[in-house]
């Protein structure tokens, strides 16, 4: 069965506010925000440039930054112009009390702890992705900050873009390519293809699956190593501490309402990265293509309008979504974030959630771990996940 577009508008409805331009923004009420910055130049760094997160905003002082490693707190502070500098972070907090935390390492060891502490503290924020390596992990942070009402957001920046904000309303209010039929997403597809690529990187596409189609209800996936099928004994660590892994290739199909279907994969190949990372989706008019590594920050989309899904056929070139908005970044370190920081704080005056939501954070880790919970039960895993644990962690 096919989506009709007032099915997926309500499948895939944003919340309250729109995501806001890239520009410098001061807050309406003129109020001056304390801001401070959790980073680890030895476990992760700061995830692009997230110490840079609120350079585009004239209402918000960076009042300190927080990373052990000596060197890298000197130059990340120096970068972010943070007034005070910090080996630990706790001693920040207490110190500084802000109103903003960004919690920037990649890795995920502690991004638990980060969380819970700033929220103590009543601080709303921005957390790298992926926002944890364990689905109980992020239910705590979800639980903790709602406790509090404080309002976190998730640098999933391609996302944010003005350019596949539009590719929405094109396909959901003017059903540019028709029903929507199907989802096909690709990891990047590097020398991280199978279960590292799936944790780091098919968090963008899960979250891009989640924003045109709503929440999948349940999973389907096939692993394997080497061409054959994944044992408990080929679990083990990725080159980053993000979570066990396991597999070289990773197919999986999610269900999402009325019968539409989202297809993922990621494979090891000899070629590497070819450009593949990005979400395919298919209707029965054409296609809206959206590829990620075009430019620093911001993805590629492009339309083709013919049915058959196959232009060669009849000489249909793909074309620029019609009526783009034109939006090139000078500065890609300093403005990828400042669509969801101006969210952010949009949120926090209008009480409400982030549209790119920490709630989002864990509902695209969610699908990342209902690929593994698929796999090692054997059969369809129905979501939400009952189980909160990692799928890995208990497997035999």
């Amino acid at each position: 069965m096919s989506l009709n577009r007032r099915a997926f508008l309500a499948a895939a409805a944003l919340p309250a506010a729109a995501i806001l331009s890239q520009s410098a923004l001061g807050a309406a009420d003129k109020k001056r925000y304390r801001a401070c910055v959790i980073g680890d130049s030895k476990q992760g760094e700061y995830g692009h440039n997230m110490h840079l997160c609120f350079a585009m905003r004239d209402d918000v002082d960076v009042v300190g930054l927080a990373d052990p490693d000596e060197a890298g707190r000197r130059s990340h502070a120096d970068q972010a112009k943070a007034q005070h500098a910090y080996a630990d972070y706790r001693e920040m907090l207490d110190k500084e009390k802000p109103d903003l935390v960004a919690i920037g390492p990649r890795w995920t060891l502690h991004h638990r702890e980060y969380l819970l502490a700033a929220a103590e503290h009543g601080a709303h924020g921005i957390i790298e992705k992926p926002v944890a390596d364990d689905l109980s992990d992020a239910d705590a942070m979800v639980q903790a900050a709602e406790a509090k009402g404080l309002k976190w957001a998730v640098a999933y920046n391609f996302r944010a873009t003005a350019l596949v904000q539009h590719a929405k309303k094109l396909i959901v209010d003017d059903g540019i390519i028709g029903e929507v039929l199907e989802l096909r997403g690709r990891g990047k597809e590097d020398d991280r293809a199978g279960g590292e690529d799936l944790l780091v990187l098919g968090t963008h596409i899960f979250d891009l699956m989640r924003f045109f189609a709503g929440n999948p209800e349940w999973c389907e996936a096939d692993i394997t190593v080497n061409g054959k099928p994944a044992t408990k004994a080929d679990v083990h660590d990725p080159t980053e501490p993000l979570g066990k892994i396991v597999g070289d290739r990773i197919q999986a199909t999610f269900g999402f309402a009325n019968g539409v279907k989202g297809y993922y994969g990621t494979t090891k190949n000899k070629d590497k990265n070819g450009g593949r990372w990005g979400l395919d989706i298919l209707g029965s008019k054409g296609v809206v293509t959206v590829r990620m590594d075009a430019t620093p920050g911001m993805p590629a989309v492009f339309v083709l309008r013919d049915p058959s899904w196959a232009p060669g056929g009849k000489n249909i070139p793909w074309e620029p979504l019609p009526n783009a908005p034109d939006i090139k970044f000078k500065d890609a370190n300093k403005e990828r974030n400042a669509p969801i920081v101006n969210d952010l704080i949009a949120a926090i005056q209008e009480n409400r959630n982030p549209a790119l939501s920490l709630q989002d954070g864990r509902d695209s880790l969610e699908m990342t771990q209902a690929v593994y919970e698929a796999y090692v039960r054997g059969a369809r895993a129905p979501l939400p996940l009952k189980d909160r644990s990692h799928p890995l962690k208990r497997w035999g």
